[in-house]
Order: C-alpha cells, then sequence, then structure tokens
C-alpha cells in the first residue's frame, strides 16, 4: 500500500470518525426538530457503514489477503471487526429508541 493512499484512508477514516463524534455532541440540540435529527441519525449511521466499508477495503488490498490468508487477517482484527459491527448495532438502537420516545413525546402533547 503507498504512503498517499494510506494517508487518504487515515483521513476519511477522522472524518467518519468527526462527523459521528458531531452528531453524538450536538444530535441533542435538534430534538424538538424531528426531521432534522432524522436526517443527522441517517447520516451518522451511513458514516459508521462507510467506515467499516472502508476497513474491509483495506482488508482486500493487503498481500495477505490476495495470498489467500484471509483466517488471519480475521483472527487479527477480530475485535476491531465485532465492536464496529456491535457500536453500528447499538447506534441503530439508540436512534431507534430517540425517535420513538420523540414521536410519543409529540403524540402526548397532541
Amino acid at each position: 500500500m503507498k504512503v498517499s493512499r494510506f494517508c487518504f484512508v487515515v483521513y476519511l477514516q477522522l472524518l467518519f470518525l468527526f462527523v459521528d463524534l458531531f452528531i453524538n455532541s450536538f444530535g441533542e440540540l435538534f430534538r424538538t426538530a424531528d426531521v432534522v435529527l432524522l436526517l443527522l441519525y441517517i447520516i451518522q449511521d451511513v458514516c459508521i457503514i462507510f467506515a467499516i466499508i472502508v476497513v474491509f477495503l483495506v482488508f482486500f488490498n493487503t498481500y495477505i489477503f490476495q495470498a489467500g490468508l484471509v483466517s488471519l487477517l480475521i483472527r487479527k482484527f477480530k475485535t476491531t471487526i465485532i465492536i464496529s459491527i456491535t457500536y453500528l448495532a447499538l447506534s441503530v438502537g439508540l436512534h431507534v429508541w430517540t425517535m420513538v420516545s420523540t414521536l410519543c413525546i409529540s403524540i402526548a402533547k397532541a
């Protein structure tokens, strides 16, 4: 892997991380605007999915993967893969719960 391509991947992962951090930090400010909050949650989930895809694309570009030693890659990065997928599942669960509770509050006020 060339250094320039590696830098691009690192910057892309940092971008996804900052988007995720921004939405987690300031998502509560948009709690009254349901559509904006839903849009922010969708953007956050898509960024997490893209981050996972980028990790797998980096795996596919290694000589270890091209040599057919996929089990070695999975064994080495099992924790990273499990944490990423668990974080995605927990984020989606939190977003669904937040949107349902916001909807219930909106219905109760009406």
